[in-house]
């Protein structure tokens, strides 16, 4: 079910009203109907998954309570290593089986070797990359003791399926989100008030700023051979706003809907597009994913606090490895990587860490923003691109400087309509996230008279007509 769907229009009142005048008095109940409601969200796109994330939930609630149960270190090390067996195998069967069958064949195709391979056509279920780092995080707190399992089935359950974040994050730890689920909720209607704002928020960046942009980025991507340098370099910018306007709209969406019903979800963007260097950009952006390879990932390999060598190993892990959890492709390793040779030289002369209390933005800092968003917009090419070769052949081709024609953005009264349309939500956004920043928001705030000028460009500027999915289903 899309956040941008009649589906979800109906969907969400409908919980709401059973959830705060239905059941309000009884927290079982309330946390039962999220469970249900969870269900039939995900559900409502194929239901046939719902029993990975049941037999998720199960082995995981199960060892929780093992964990608890026995203080003998063997038993504990098994336990664990059993729920990240059983989550990240569930993980590489249905996303990644068919990326290493087809590398093996390729390794032999190089040393004049064929063999015919089984593929499997394995359909991806959405969010199956969050909801198992979301349970993965669970069994590692209660397994370091950092957190106490919890008892109850149902809170467990609604943990790990909550319908607002359930398939594109914020990917919850459990010592923020499950402990909301064992308190009871009050209605707060300033908290419900920032929760729809949030949503207007969202739904603008989504349906005004990136589909808008997907109407340009998908011409030029698909046939970059056809287009000028400067129209690929434009497309590749368009990119960049594309995928922040689509996967942050998500974000916000989550949490303000999450916020309506009383829970507090972490922030998951924070103005990226306006990070000083690619240390604060990782800062900024798919914040919980970041974190997550940092405290489960990082750190554990070490973190910063060993040599350089091994400082090098960890970087060049964690930003592979998030590349590869992305997708079953190479293109996304090789993102990964690209951010890993930005992100290393800052981390060794100990620059990694400049602003990380700087967050006022000055105009004297312009060149250094423009600069970190250029680089970023580079890697993009290989996220957004279906292989390696037609990502070198896009950046080989801007930087050939074949021509500097834009006919594509105003050949047809479509095409101007776009552009218009693009370049003043572009910097609507902008202006926001900018103010907000200077007030030293996390944040955009909306004021009524603000959220009833974004639902009036949402309404005249949107794009409604076959919803598209939100980029990040995919992985």
């Amino acid at each position: 079910m899309l956040f941008n769907s009649i589906d979800f229009a109906i969907f969400l009142p409908v919980v709401f009203v059973l959830y705060w005048f239905v059941v309000k008095q009884h927290l079982r109940l309330q946390n039962t109907l999220l469970v249900i409601a969870s269900y039939v969200f995900y559900g409502w796109w194929d239901w046939r998954f719902l029993s990975l994330i049941l037999f998720s939930t199960i082995v995981d609630f199960s060892i929780g309570i093992y964990l608890k149960k026995t203080s003998d270190a063997k038993k504990r090390k098994y336990l664990l290593w059993t729920s990240i067996g059983v989550n990240i195998g569930l993980l590489m069967f249905f996303k990644y089986y068919n990326f290493f069958v087809d590398s093996f064949v390729t390794a032999f195709s190089f040393f004049g070797n064929s063999i015919q391979p089984n593929n499997l056509d394995i359909i991806l279920p959405v969010g199956i990359s969050f909801y198992t780092f979301q349970t993965l995080s669970y069994t590692i707190d209660v397994y370091n003791k950092k957190l106490k399992p919890t008892q109850n089935f149902i809170q467990f359950a609604a943990f790990v399926s909550f319908f607002p974040q359930l398939v594109a994050g914020p990917i919850e730890r459990a010592k923020h989100l499950l402990p909301q689920f064992m308190t009871k909720r009050k209605f707060d209607a300033n908290f419900a008030m920032s929760g729809i704002y949030l949503i207007i928020w969202g739904l603008f960046k989504k349906v005004v700023v990136a589909d808008n942009c997907a109407f340009f980025v998908n011409q030029i991507f698909d046939g970059s051979s056809n287009y000028s340098s400067l129209e690929l370099f434009i497309g590749a910018i368009l990119f960049g706003f594309q995928i922040y306007g689509d996967f942050s709209g998500y974000s916000d969406i989550a949490i303000g809907v999450a916020r309506l019903f009383g829970f507090s979800l972490m922030v998951n963007f924070s103005f990226p597009y306006f990070s000083r260097n690619i240390a604060e950009f990782w800062r900024r952006w798919h914040i919980s994913l970041s974190t997550w390879f940092r405290d489960y990932v990082y750190i554990p390999l070490g973190g910063s606090r060993v040599t350089s060598m091994k400082q090098i190993r960890n970087v060049l892990i964690v930003f592979l490895v998030s590349g590869f959890w992305h997708g079953a492709n190479w293109t996304f390793i090789i993102w990964g990587g690209i951010h890993a040779l930005l992100f290393l030289p800052l981390l060794l002369v100990n620059k990694n860490r400049t602003y990380v209390n700087d967050t006022k933005i000055s105009f004297q800092q312009l060149p250094k923003i423009v600069f970190t968003f250029l680089l970023v917009t580079f890697a993009w090419v290989f996220f957004r691109a279906d292989t390696a070769t037609i990502a070198v052949n896009y950046i080989v081709d801007v930087f050939s400087f074949k021509g500097h024609s834009v006919a594509l953005f105003y050949k047809t009264s479509k095409s101007v309509l776009f552009s218009l349309i693009i370049l003043f939500s572009v910097i609507t956004m902008l202006i926001f996230e900018f103010l907000s920043i200077q007030k030293h928001k996390k944040e955009v705030i909306l004021s009524p008279i603000m959220a009833v000028f974004i639902t009036i460009l949402i309404t005249f500027m949107g794009v409604f007509k076959n919803p598209s999915d939100f980029i990040y289903f995919q992985f």
